[in-house]
């Protein structure tokens, strides 16, 4: 595995998350909700964002055990959100919920467009920023996939739950109460291979390639 390759992953991913919890601070500062602003979270300083576990721990474990082949994933310390300030009471949450996975799927958009419509001469004769721009569009289309799995503490949960009627209120416990347990069985029994043909296709699609 090639170390700077490893690193420079690292360091797509680390801001890839960051601006994900960005997101999310940014849509409930608009709704009315400034807890994330008064906590410094609103900023692309990683430090104010750096969960230890998902942001650090869990990418190495990742890239060494797929000897560098990916997929790499991981999270930020999410940022306080007090949905009772939302002036969208009713939408607030979701809303907030979506803005992380689509601030990703724009990142990935828009360089993944860059590669489509790029010369190819440009990009023959500057290899490293073909990967650099592969593996922003990759991780974001991973972030963003993995957050929609619909398990706590995942952003797919918030919006599975939100849109799940009063009647369901017995599974909306269980999995708030097993989410963690959930999560680790959906990762280490297929969930990630499933996610990354995901991903492969979406890339495909958005750049041609």
């Amino acid at each position: 595995m090639d170390i700077t390759i490893t690193i420079f992953s690292l360091i797509i991913l680390l801001f890839s998350v960051v601006i994900h919890e960005l997101a999310h601070g940014s849509v409930a500062n608009s709704l009315g909700d400034p807890t994330a602003k008064y906590e410094g979270r609103l900023t692309l300083n990683p430090l104010k964002h750096l969960d230890m576990f998902g942001s650090i721990i869990l990418p190495l474990l990742l890239l060494f055990a797929t000897a560098g082949q990916g997929p790499v994933f991981g999270w930020a310390k999410p940022v306080p959100i007090n949905p009772y300030n939302f002036k969208d009471q009713k939408w607030g949450s979701l809303k907030v919920a979506l803005a992380g996975p689509l601030s990703n799927f724009a990142l990935a958009l828009v360089f993944g467009l860059l590669l489509r419509f790029a010369p190819y001469g440009l990009l023959a004769q500057a290899p490293g920023i073909f990967l650099m721009f592969s593996f922003i569009v990759q991780i974001n289309i991973m972030l963003a996939i993995f957050n929609l799995v619909p398990i706590p503490p995942l952003d797919g949960s918030h919006i599975f739950l939100e849109l799940l009627p009063r009647q369901f209120d017995r599974l909306k416990l269980f999995v708030r109460q097993y989410g963690l347990y959930l999560l680790l069985f959906f990762i280490f029994f297929g969930g990630l291979q499933f996610i990354a043909s995901i991903v492969q296709t979406i890339f495909s699609l958005i750049t041609g390639m």
